[in-house]
C-alpha cells in the first residue's frame, strides 16, 4: 500500500512480541493495533510532508505540463486532445483463504460513508466475492463492504473452534481468533473485464478497492472502466479512503460516459469526485476543519487511484500517485509499455537526474508518494493521457502490491498470461498469485481490462 512520511515504529508487538514489517499499523501475528502502541507524538498545525530537495530547491507539487501521450505504437487521433485543468505463479488461482468456507457472513449493504457493497452487474456478467453477495445494478465493483463482522444475534461462529461467536472487530469471542473478512480476498468479472485483489500475506487488513464495470457509448460501442485505489497505509481509515475513492470514480464514469462525454475529460471528473469522496471522510470523522487550509495538517483519510477507459479504438488513463497501468500487447514480440509516471519519492529523484530507477526504488523513501487524494494533499491535479494501440492487447491497472514484484513494462508482460485477452479473471486471479508468490508484503489488486472493448460486451444502461 502506498505510504507517506511515517513515525519510527515498535521493534515488537507489546502484545506477542511479533516483530512489525516497515509500515504494517496493526501486527499480523496478533492484530494489536501498533500505532495506538508506539503513541507517536501528533502532528503540529501548519505540519506538512516534507517534499524532496532537487539539486538545493524543493520540488514544486506544479511540475510543468506533461506530454499527454506516452510512447505507445500510435498516438491518438485528432480530437483527443489533452483535457482543461480542473478547478481548485502461473496457472495457480489467487488466495486458497476463501472466506465463503469459513462461514464469514454475507457482505452489508451500502452505507452512507461511502463503502459500498460488492455489486455486480452487466450482460451476463459474474461476480466472485469470499464472502458477499451480489445484487443488480448497472456495474460491476470490487471494493466490498465495511471489513468488520456485523454483530447481532444471529452471529457467525468461530472458523477456528466452531463454538464462539464473532464480535464487531471481527475476533472470537471464547478463543480470541480473528476471522477472515470480506475484503480479505476479493473477485469480480463482467463479460470482457475483471479485477482481483487479496490481502497479501504480512498485512492486517485489505486497504485497496477496485470498480469494474461496462456499458455503451451513445453511438452503441462497448466501453469498459477499470478503477483501482490503494489506502495510504500511514492515514486513518485507508480502507474506507479506497472503497469511497473507487466507488465515486467509478459512479461518475458510469454516469458521464454513456452521455458522450469525452474520455479524458470524464477521467477528470472522475478523479475530482474520487477526492471530494474521500474528503468527506475527513469532515465526517471531526479530522479536519471545514477550510481546506485548515486540515492540511490533518492526518486524513487518504488513498492513491489509477483508472482506465477502454473503448473498440482508444484507452485513457488516469491518476494520482503510484498505483499503475501497463500496456501488454497479445503479440509478444512487440514492446509493452507502462502508461503512467509515479508521484512518489522515487520517480522524482530518478526525473530530475540525481539516482538511477535502480538506486532510487532500492532506497527506503521510495514509495514516499508525493500526491495522492486526501483532506491534508497539495492541490489535486489529475494526471490523464490517451493512446490508440495499433494492435490488441491487455491493459494492466494495479496497486503496488503487484508491480513491487513486476516494476518493468517487460517483467509485467512476462506475468501477464498469453491468453491474458480472452481470460481476464483468469489472469487477474494469476497476477496477485505472483504477487503472493513473491513474499505478498503489501495488499494486491489488479484490474485486466482487454483491448479493444468488442462488441456485445457493454452492460445494460
Amino acid at each position: 500500500m502506498s505510504q507517506m512520511p511515517q513515525p519510527a515504529q515498535l521493534s515488537a508487538c507489546p502484545t506477542c512480541d511479533e516483530p512489525p514489517q516497515a509500515g504494517d499499523r496493526y501486527c499480523d501475528q496478533c492484530g494489536a493495533d501498533l500505532t495506538a502502541a508506539a503513541a507517536p507524538a501528533a502532528r503540529t498545525p501548519g505540519d506538512r510532508p516534507v517534499p524532496p530537495q532537487l539539486n538545493g530547491a524543493a520540488w514544486s507539487p506544479h511540475p510543468e505540463p506533461e506530454p499527454d501521450d506516452y510512447e505507445l505504437a500510435a498516438p491518438a487521433p485528432d480530437g483527443y486532445e489533452p483535457a482543461a485543468p480542473v478547478p481548485d505463479g502461473y496457472g495457480q488461482s489467487a488466495d486458497p483463504r476463501a472466506t465463503g468456507a469459513l462461514g464469514a457472513p454475507e457482505a452489508a449493504p451500502p452505507t452512507e460513508t461511502g463503502t459500498p457493497a460488492e455489486i455486480d452487474t452487466g450482460v451476463n456478467a459474474s461476480t466472485h466475492t469470499s464472502a458477499a453477495t451480489s445484487t443488480g445494478s448497472m456495474a460491476g465493483t470490487g471494493t466490498g463492504a465495511d471489513p468488520r463482522l456485523p454483530g447481532g444475534e444471529h452471529r457467525p461462529r468461530c472458523a477456528a473452534c466452531q463454538e464462539g461467536t464473532i464480535d464487531q472487530d471481527g475476533y472470537c469471542e471464547r478463543c480470541g481468533h480473528a476471522q477472515a473478512r470480506t475484503r480479505d480476498h476479493m473477485e469480480s468479472e463482467l463479460e470482457g473485464i475483471a479485477a482481483a485483489s487479496d490481502r497479501g500475506l504480512r498485512h492486517h487488513r485489505n486497504e485497496d478497492a477496485f470498480a469494474v464495470s461496462a456499458a455503451e457509448l451513445p453511438d452503441g460501442s462497448p466501453v469498459m472502466v477499470a478503477v483501482v485505489c490503494d489506502g495510504v497505509s500511514s492515514a486513518t481509515r485507508p480502507d474506507d479512503a479506497s472503497a469511497a475513492a473507487a466507488h465515486a470514480a467509478g459512479e461518475a464514469l458510469r454516469a458521464s460516459l454513456p452521455r458522450g462525454a469525452h474520455p479524458q475529460q470524464a477521467m477528470n471528473e472522475a478523479i475530482v469526485a474520487a477526492a471530494e469522496a474521500v474528503n468527506s471522510l475527513a469532515i465526517e470523522t471531526g479530522a479536519a476543519a471545514a477550510h481546506h487550509e485548515g486540515q492540511r495538517h490533518q492526518n486524513a483519510p487518504a488513498c492513491t487511484i489509477v483508472s482506465a477507459i477502454v473503448t473498440s479504438d482508444i484507452l485513457t488513463i488516469g491518476w494520482v500517485g503510484d498505483s499503475r497501468a501497463y500496456w501488454v500487447p497479445d503479440d509478444r514480440t512487440t514492446p509493452p509499455a507502462r502508461l503512467t509516471e509515479d508521484d512518489s519519492w522515487a520517480a522524482q529523484m530518478v526525473a530530475a537526474g540525481l539516482m538511477s530507477e535502480a538506486e532510487a526504488y532500492a532506497d527506503e523513501r521510495a514509495h514516499a508518494i508525493t500526491g495522492w487524494l486526501g483532506a491534508d494533499a497539495y492541490e489535486l491535479e489529475p494526471h490523464t493521457a490517451s493512446y490508440k494501440p495499433d494492435r490488441p492487447g491487455v491493459v494492466v491497472v494495479c496497486t503496488d502490491g503487484l508491480w513491487n514484484y513486476a516494476e518493468s513494462a517487460e517483467q509485467m508482460a512476462r506475468a501477464v498470461p498469453p491468453d491474458a485477452r480472452s481470460r481476464p479473471l483468469n489472469s487477474a486471479q494469476i497476477l496477485v498469485g505472483h504477487a503472493l508468490d513473491g513474499g505478498g508484503h503489501d495488499n494486491v489488486t489488479v484490474a485486466v481490462v482487454p483491448f479493444p472493448a468488442a462488441p456485445g460486451r457493454a452492460g445494460s444502461a
